[in-house]
């Protein structure tokens, strides 16, 4: 099979689809690999680690589009670029297409069979997978760094020779993946951690990272893919209350509630807000779909009262050279299913992994 790696062209991206480790792996398995010089440069993976792994370097993107059978990427394609695909190509990437419809069309008509890493089913025979797992520990520790950074005090608690200095007070909410690794970053700095979610089930979870557990248990809050479903009004004002509570006594804010292909479920309004502490900070990762706060604005860096919200995008590409290395190990395992010992494509629909992720093929949509 001839495999292409372009060069991602989304705004502020770094990362690379794969690494010369997994490149390497594949063509000791007899696959062809082509890459677009210096798609891993913003992932410190030089052009020339490529080729000793065996890759060959491609300078005319649309010479790489049009001749690759699979093409492997990170962000969702552009139109132009669905244009150079040739019918009947593969593409796996991260494509979002419950927020994204219009490009599920396209690229049904132009009959490319794609998958979206994005939809991959979280079961047990998937974990090797799960980009949206490796990319939210990403994401997690670098809220936290975030935070520190911007928070004018100290984490941990110090015994200096001035007196004593208090530990930061921090609070997560959403235990998820990114949740809590931002717990466990956050008591590696020494901070205090409280962290809520909706799922009663994670509490275990959190009070092992040290953290200690907020939360309601008033309704089945996960659907049957382990994901966060969206919770009854009568609920969402009931945890809005004990948010805010917690919310007014803490130093640091870091928001991770997301619902696949909705809006982030907004959970910290500005009323919340108002009462922090001077100096406090919120971190809200889910800015790129709404955001948790209402202050949020992606991309950018607001104040009110003295408090910062920042509503940071793609967190994972600031880290980019481990996030790409985790992106291309869970490719490289979605590839072993999706290829033969012989190394030729085998699409067996009867495997939920590959019905779940598939999104277009032979020009319909799935």
């Amino acid at each position: 099979m001839k495999f292409a790696v372009p060069k991602e062209t989304a705004p502020h991206e770094r990362r690379v689809a794969l690494t010369p480790e997994t490149v390497g792996k594949l063509a000791k398995a007899g696959q062809t690999v082509a890459i677009e010089s210096q798609a891993g440069a913003g992932a410190a993976c030089p052009d020339r680690d490529y080729e000793a792994a065996g890759a060959k370097i491609i300078t005319e993107a649309k010479a790489l589009w049009s001749e690759a059978e699979i093409v492997l990427k990170i962000q969702k394609p552009t139109p132009q670029e669905i244009a150079l695909l040739r019918e009947g190509a593969v593409l796996i990437g991260l494509l979002q297409p419950l927020i994204h419809p219009e490009l599920v069309q396209q690229l049904a008509q132009r009959r490319v069979t794609a998958f979206s890493l994005d939809m991959i089913p979280r079961i047990t025979r998937a974990q090797t997978m799960d980009v949206l797992s490796s990319q939210s520990t990403v994401a997690g520790y670098k809220a936290v760094l975030l935070a520190s950074q911007f928070l004018p005090k100290f984490f941990p608690m110090l015994s200096t020779a001035a007196g004593t200095i208090a530990p930061a007070k921090v609070f997560v909410i959403g235990a998820g993946v990114a949740g809590l690794q931002a717990i466990a970053t956050a008591r590696r700095l020494g901070a205090l951690v409280q962290a809520f979610d909706v799922r009663p089930a994670v509490k275990q979870e959190v009070e092992s990272l040290g953290a200690k557990f907020v939360g309601l248990a008033l309704e089945e809050a996960a659907d049957k893919s382990g994901y966060a479903k969206e919770l009854s009004e009568e609920h969402k004002q009931q945890e809005r209350e004990l948010i805010a509570k917690h919310v007014k006594e803490s130093d640091v804010v870091i928001t991770t509630a997301l619902v696949p292909g909705k809006r982030a479920p907004l959970l910290i309004t500005k009323e919340m807000v108002t009462p922090m502490k001077p100096g406090s900070v919120i971190i809200d990762l889910a800015a790129e779909q709404g955001g948790n706060c209402e202050l949020t604005r992606a991309g950018q860096e607001t104040h009110t009262n003295g408090v910062t919200v920042l509503g940071p995008v793609n967190l994972p590409s600031q880290m980019s050279f481990h996030a790409s290395q985790m992106f291309s190990r869970n490719m490289h395992a979605f590839l072993h299913l999706l290829l033969t010992k012989e190394g030729k494509l085998n699409l067996d629909f009867n495997d939920e992994i590959i019905k779940g992720s598939c999104v277009t093929h032979e020009g319909k949509v799935l």
